[in-house]
């Protein structure tokens, strides 16, 4: 880990501090200051100088390339930019060769939808879901081994659920689909930005994120990640004129699809949003993924031990944990606790009848006491 830095000094790039406790981060994320300095410099480029130093963006793009590889241990060749994490699944499950009788064994009772229609959508190529059994609201990987067949092409997880918080063993599920000759496919969007994440290292196919939750990004850019041993089986979806090995050369039609990840990017590139995923990633990095981990793991387990000790059932389990905890008030009343604190200007979501709370690095202890005396009060403890 490198050294601990001074987490207080980054508040002042999330103004919205001033306004709200804001626990929401696995929901949607406020961004920083630097993302939208990073914005607002594209768009005055183009407002004062019009395509003039478009290499310019290209080259800033790629570096955002760079960045999203090194966030998740891949090669820069591995990477290419999608709207979102559905976006990035989809590319991965419309493009594979399946045959009829094929199964994807997904968690679809506790995932989110982003991670179960696109395999359902393939229910008229004659691909089935077979359904991994859940343990607390999440995935093992005994019950992974357990829904393996030998129909079996792909497992579909996510690195953590998004309802109950619990982080999925990627190695231990990565090896397990390895043995198998399964493929491995996460919606990384619930780790991505809050822990470290390697993709090599857990022997993964496939991974989709986009930056509005834990990347402290903004809607509309992620990545999808597609290991290089698997690049050629997967047949991108639309094409353009980026997908192929000539794509500067607009006077002449030469089809031929590019051997990398960027074969999936059909068309002009999103700059606004490349240059924000890159100065959101920039952030992350700066600050180091491991001491983001440690700072969100010492805030929850503060805010866990001031919950249960005012009557509060929690979850999931320390051993279980990545960014979320969830809770229900003494009471259980859930709902009237989410418009009590909702009045009070505190960010978090609603899901599956429970508070769901998920801070990031620049959230500080004092925070989770606010937080716990404003259920305290509720519940008149």
């Amino acid at each position: 880990m490198t050294s601990s830095p001074d987490f207080d000094a980054y508040r002042s790039e999330f103004p919205v501090v001033k306004e709200q406790l804001y626990f929401n981060h696995a929901g949607v994320a406020p961004t920083s200051q630097r993302v939208a300095n990073a914005m607002r410099e594209w768009v005055e480029d183009v407002l004062q100088h019009g395509v003039r130093y478009e290499r310019g963006w290209e080259a800033r793009t790629e570096n955002t390339r760079r960045l999203a590889a090194r966030m998740v241990g891949a090669a820069p060749e591995e990477i290419a930019f999608v709207r979102n994490t559905g976006h990035g699944l989809g590319l991965v499950a419309e493009g594979l060769d399946w045959r009829p009788g094929d199964e994807v064994a997904v968690a679809s009772s506790i995932e989110y939808p982003s991670n179960v229609y696109p395999w359902m959508h393939l229910r008229d190529r004659g691909v089935s879901v077979r359904e991994i059994a859940t343990v607390e609201g999440g995935v093992t990987p005994e019950a992974v081994a357990a829904a393996i067949t030998p129909r079996t092409r792909l497992v579909a997880v996510s690195s953590v659920q998004f309802a109950s918080g619990y982080r999925t063993d990627l190695d231990a599920i990565g090896a397990l689909c390895e043995r198998s000759g399964v493929l491995f496919c996460v919606d990384g969007i619930q780790s991505v930005g809050c822990l470290p994440v390697d993709v090599k290292k857990s022997r993964i196919h496939f991974l989709s994120a986009d930056s509005h939750k834990w990347m402290i990004g903004v809607s509309g850019i992620g990545f999808l990640y597609v290991d290089k041993d698997v690049l050629p089986r997967v047949r991108p979806v639309l094409v353009g004129w980026r997908s192929t090995t000539d794509a500067w050369n607009f006077n002449r039609a030469h089809f031929e699809l590019r051997p990398d990840a960027l074969k999936f990017e059909e068309g002009s590139q999103n700059y606004a949003g490349t240059y924000a995923l890159g100065a959101a990633l920039g952030l992350l990095l700066e600050v180091g993924l491991e001491n983001v981990e440690a700072r969100i793991r010492e805030l929850l387990t503060h805010l866990d031990g001031e919950l249960r000790a005012i009557g509060c059932e929690t979850g999931p389990s320390p051993a279980h944990r990545a960014g979320i905890l969830t809770f229900l008030p003494p009471r259980g009343e859930a709902k009237a606790l989410a418009s009590y604190l909702s009045e009070r200007q505190v960010s978090f979501s609603l899901r599956r009848g429970r508070i769901r709370i998920s801070p990031h690095f620049y959230n500080q202890p004092g925070e989770m006491d606010r937080l716990v005396e404003m259920v305290r009060a509720f519940s008149g403890k």
